[in-house]
């Protein structure tokens, strides 16, 4: 049981990035946006903590739409984990992660 752990965790992670595309035209937007050698995030600079946060769940949702780009896969598969409550952990903790980075950039949003 002990080396299926790495395998289930490894799947959870991945239903949990894929949840985050909830709105494919986002989605796909960003793809395009990415594909197209565009610059879609400037800087992690936001000018408060709830921008903040908004931007670690748009580098989610890019980080979904470059892993798999074909939005119909990522709509195929959200039956299957749009209920599960560990994926729905997974999915908080990549945003968790990369709210710290952002929060990091801005200095915590400290006045100086």
């Amino acid at each position: 049981m002990h080396s299926r752990l790495p395998s289930r965790a490894i799947a959870l992670l991945a239903a949990g990035l894929l949840l985050l595309a909830v709105v494919d035209t986002a989605a796909a937007d960003s793809h395009e946006a990415t594909s197209n050698n565009a610059t879609w995030l400037p800087s992690l600079i936001t000018e408060t903590p709830q921008e903040g946060f908004a931007l670690a769940v748009t580098l989610s949702q890019k980080g979904v739409a470059t892993t798999q780009p074909d939005a119909e896969v990522r709509k195929a598969g959200r039956p299957e984990y749009a209920e599960d409550p560990d994926s729905l952990i997974a999915v908080s903790h990549v945003i968790a992660t990369h709210f710290q980075t952002v929060a990091a950039a801005n200095d915590y949003w400290r006045d100086e």
